[in-house]
């Protein structure tokens, strides 16, 4: 029993690429005869565990009344985008974000279950963390603006480089991940070499300590939790 669903979990999970849009698409109606046999082979699962389990007892798990709900909505979903497509009426399958549902509220699903809470119970603690990080790259980029917004500055594209704050943002987001580096201060770096000391200063602050310290805050309360709950 265990291996059949997860065998349909992961069946109905991997749906995601090949339905539009599409990795390697398939027509609709494979892709949707695939999701039913997936919602009722998960309805059968619920029914037996129905059987076996006292009533009051089942209807008292939050487990239990998630997975009602995701095949509920799953299968409502699925019928209004039928429809629309008939139509040729363009729409989203909005149901697709409740399918891990099924992976994490199964009684099989227990380890899943626990790493999931384990992580649900780090993420206050690192919020802080990441509001310094958040902080730190707010300044960055509130003096990348006054530094070169005012310099008339152009990209290789001949856009206007670090004019909108919010763009700075962004770029300097990436930067974070070294995505787009060295291009991000190429303009900056040819109008004054001196003006590369910033995006130095930004990589050692927000790259090399930041996030160092973000994994660390992770890792050790993430592990602090998981052996409260093993024991």
């Amino acid at each position: 029993m265990r291996t059949v669903t997860y065998f349909f979990i992961f069946l109905n999970l991997s749906l995601a690429v090949f339905e539009e849009p599409a990795v390697y698409p398939l027509p609709f109606l494979v892709t949707s005869l695939v999701e039913v046999l997936c919602l009722l082979v998960f309805f059968g699962r619920l029914t037996h565990f129905a059987k076996v389990t006292l009533r009051n007892v089942f209807w008292k798990d939050t487990k239990n009344i998630c997975i009602m709900v995701a095949i509920v909505l799953s299968l409502t979903d699925l019928a209004i985008y039928g429809v629309l497509r008939i139509y040729n009426v363009s729409s989203i399958r909005w149901s697709r974000i409740v399918r891990p549902i099924f992976l994490i509220n199964f009684a099989e699903s227990r380890q899943i279950r626990r790493a999931f809470r384990s992580i649900r119970n780090t993420l206050p603690e690192i919020t802080y963390v990441f509001l310094l990080f958040m902080f730190s790259l707010l300044m960055f980029s509130l003096m990348a603006l006054k530094l070169f917004g005012e310099r008339n500055l152009q990209t290789a594209e001949g856009l206007p480089y670090f004019k909108n704050y919010l763009g700075i943002v962004f770029d300097l987001y990436v930067l974070v991940t070294t995505a787009n580096s060295p291009d991000v201060m190429m303009p900056a770096f040819d109008f004054s070499s001196w003006y590369a000391l910033f995006f130095i200063a930004f990589v050692i602050v927000n790259t090399y300590i930041f996030m160092s310290l973000f994994l660390a805050v992770v890792y050790n309360n993430y592990k602090k939790h998981l052996k409260v709950m093993f024991g």
